[in-house]
């Protein structure tokens, strides 16, 4: 595909290697929050996936959130099988993904990280993720989305 942004290119190439052919779309008015996103697509809040990166007891970790949640940090603790859960900087966001905050991919990261995936994205046909940028989205059926990310599915949400 030319003309895509570099970090696009590289969601591409990382879901043709897990099986799936996506296909970004670009919102130049952007998609950085979930509600950014539902509104720029014309799909419910629910819909949008928030690929939310967090430490817990200083392992980086990513959890899939449901754009009309919130993230419990001490059930995403829990699932992780630690202790503390915290936020971590955008620098330790990117360093490990090599993506900007708002642009976070379910996949395609720098570092391979344990995932947890919100179980309330499974009741949509289609979701919608982050591409990369803070303007590029595709969307995906959610058990695919389970199935190549090889997250656990858990109950995350506040």
């Amino acid at each position: 595909m030319t003309g895509v942004h570099a970090n696009v290119q590289r969601v591409i190439e990382a879901a043709a290697l897990l099986g799936l052919d996506i296909e970004p779309r670009t919102f130049p008015d952007g998609t950085r929050t979930a509600q950014e996103a539902a509104d720029a697509i014309g799909v419910e809040l629910g819909q949008i996936v928030k690929s939310l990166i967090f430490g817990v007891d200083g392992e980086v970790v990513l959890a899939y959130v449901s754009g009309s949640n919130q993230l419990d940090e001490s059930k995403l603790a829990v699932a992780a099988g630690g202790a503390m859960c915290q936020r971590v900087d955008a620098e330790v966001v990117r360093s490990t993904t090599g993506f900007p905050i708002g642009g976070v991919p379910p996949f395609g990261h720098l570092t391979p990280l344990r995932i947890f995936i919100d179980p309330d994205l499974l009741q949509y046909d289609e979701v919608w993720a982050a591409a990369g940028t803070w303007h590029d989205v595709f969307g995906i059926e959610p058990q695919k989305l389970v199935g190549a990310s090889g997250g656990v599915v858990t109950d995350l949400k506040r």
